[in-house]
């Protein structure tokens, strides 16, 4: 992650759109929210409660794309990959059809699995519980976006749950046991993103950058990481988009998707190879080869991230929906397109607000990125995502590209040997310059002892003179090089002990908000 592009970013929002117009902006986006769902839904019975969630619900979206849609795509972002406006327009669309085509069975999984809701007998506190729930996410993500930390969207919705359930129905109307799973799967989730992610960079590592002909070596890999890519976006998409309509085992699927990839493979190959042919024999030439790649990723990772996360934060207002349009509680509960809607557009209002802030905290506060690095994180988030929502599990696409990012930092780590060998072969380095020096100051103090000089030894006291000059602001620059390369070079630990510890907290703070905001609505309607 290039700090400087991020700087360029927050700078450039600030100027365009100060705090008050942002704020406005949000506002303006709410109250279009309210006067849809109002006039919408003016003659339906009690309704208030409905057009309150839908206001929360655009309230949470937005916090969404603040705190949660910045990491997915903040490494295609801060890579230089695509500009920030291509980044929202790419998220929303993609983060829509994740909701609309894969989301169904995670929000069942949210919704029934950490409650039950058959415990609260009267419709009316199922909806206070809701819109608890759903008001003290969006509050704890507001939060946590507003000082830095990127926290879970899943952990806060939980907690929310949660904690309105309990203040509901006491402790009792928890599933415990679903509870200790999706907490398994908080620390499942970072460590097998961080595998995968090291994994995609070793590979890519090994099979190009380690390579003495970078060129070629790039032209036979690159096409294969797309088709892989491609690979597993066919395979998800036609195992979730189509089985309205047939339903396909893994199987069928997979094989379909390899077709789809290697369709891909030979419509990318002649492209890679035609830019190849531009760019520089080093590092940033392939790294610029990977710009295309790392788009996709993204997109994928924003389909991933819209069939989990966002899906789980209306979640709630789904439920809101179906308890006032049906006057009950149903055990089953369809999202409405126009809830979905509310999620999409909320993302990318808050994303293209608040979301440079978060960016720079996973894509510079950890560990140094560029695009291959970015690539490896965005693919592991991507495969570990879709892995968990086919199993139905509602896993944190936070912890998930965070834990890449950590992966992606350590495998640095190991492969650069230890940070001795690093200090001992510049040290190595300085003193031969040093040696140089010594050279150039004893020649010079000869000449100029010499009582009678000859032109050419005044000119080569000039040119001693140069070149001493030129050696210590070179002896600088390398040393400035060296401290600078020290600093970024690994995983900073005060990042992960903050990270850490903004995880930790989020599910009980939520909780804790969740159940008083149920009380405070209790004691107004009562």
């Amino acid at each position: 992650m290039d700090i400087k592009t991020i700087h360029k970013f927050e700078k450039a929002t600030n100027e365009t759109l100060p705090t008050l117009a942002k704020f406005s902006l949000a506002l303006l986006f709410v109250v279009l929210v309210f006067l849809w769902s109002y006039t919408s839904h003016g003659d339906i019975p009690n309704n208030t409660f409905l057009i309150i969630g839908a206001v929360f619900g655009a309230y949470m979206a937005m916090n969404i794309g603040a705190n949660d849609v910045a990491n997915n795509v903040g490494p295609a972002v801060g890579s230089k990959a695509m500009t920030l406006m291509w980044a929202i327009v790419i998220a929303a669309i993609f983060e829509a059809a994740g909701a609309l085509i894969a989301g169904g069975d995670v929000v069942k999984t949210i919704k029934k699995g950490i409650i039950d809701p058959a415990l609260i007998s009267e419709p009316e506190i199922f909806i206070w519980a809701m819109t608890a729930a759903l008001l003290s996410a969006a509050l704890w993500l507001n939060f946590a976006t507003s000082i830095g930390a990127p926290v879970s969207t899943t952990h806060s919705i939980v907690g929310g749950v949660m904690g309105a359930g309990i203040a509901a129905a006491g402790f009792s109307i928890v599933s415990w046991e679903t509870m200790s799973k999706i907490a398994a799967s908080w620390v499942i989730s970072p460590i097998l993103g961080g595998i995968i992610a090291a994994g995609f960079l070793y590979f890519i590592k090994r099979n190009i950058i380690f390579k003495k002909d970078l060129i070629p070596s790039a032209e036979k890999f690159v096409p294969i990481l797309v088709a892989a890519m491609s690979w597993a976006f066919s395979t998800y998409l036609i195992l979730k988009g189509v089985k309205k309509i047939i339903k396909l085992d893994f199987l069928t699927a997979a094989a379909i998707g390899i077709v789809i990839a290697i369709v891909v493979y030979y419509f990318v190959k002649p492209l890679i190879k035609k830019a190849a042919k531009k760019i520089s024999k080093d590092r940033e030439g392939v790294n610029s080869l990977f710009t295309i790649p790392l788009i996709f990723a993204a997109a994928l990772l924003s389909f991933a991230h819209g069939a989990n996360d966002v899906a789980n934060a209306i979640g709630p207002l789904a439920a809101i929906n179906d308890a006032v349009m049906n006057h009950g509680i149903s055990s089953k509960v369809g999202i409405p397109l126009w809830v979905m809607a509310v999620g999409a557009v909320g993302i990318a209002v808050g994303l293209a607000l608040y979301g440079p802030k978060l960016i720079k905290t996973v894509g510079s506060e950890i560990t140094e990125l560029d695009q291959i690095r970015a690539f490896a994180i965005a693919m592991a988030a991507a495969i570990t995502v879709i892995i968990a929502s086919q199993l139905g599990l509602p896993v944190s696409s936070t912890h998930i590209a965070v834990g890449g990012v950590f992966g992606v930092g350590f495998l640095r780590e190991y492969l650069d040997s230890s940070e001795s060998k690093f200090i001992a072969d510049t040290r190595k380095k300085f003193k031969k310059d040093k040696r140089i020096l010594d050279e150039y100051e004893d020649e010079l103090k000869e000449l100029e002892e010499l009582k009678e000089k000859k032109k050419s030894d005044y000119i080569r006291i000039a040119e001693l003179y140069k070149a001493i000059e030129e050696k210590v602001e070179q002896v600088k620059q390398e040393k400035r090089d060296f401290k600078l390369a020290k600093k970024v070079k690994y995983v900073k630990r005060d990042a992960v002990k903050k990270i850490i510890a903004a995880w930790v907290i989020t599910v009980p703070a939520a909780a804790c908000l969740s159940a008083a905001i149920f009380f405070m609505i209790k004691g107004m309607m009562s």
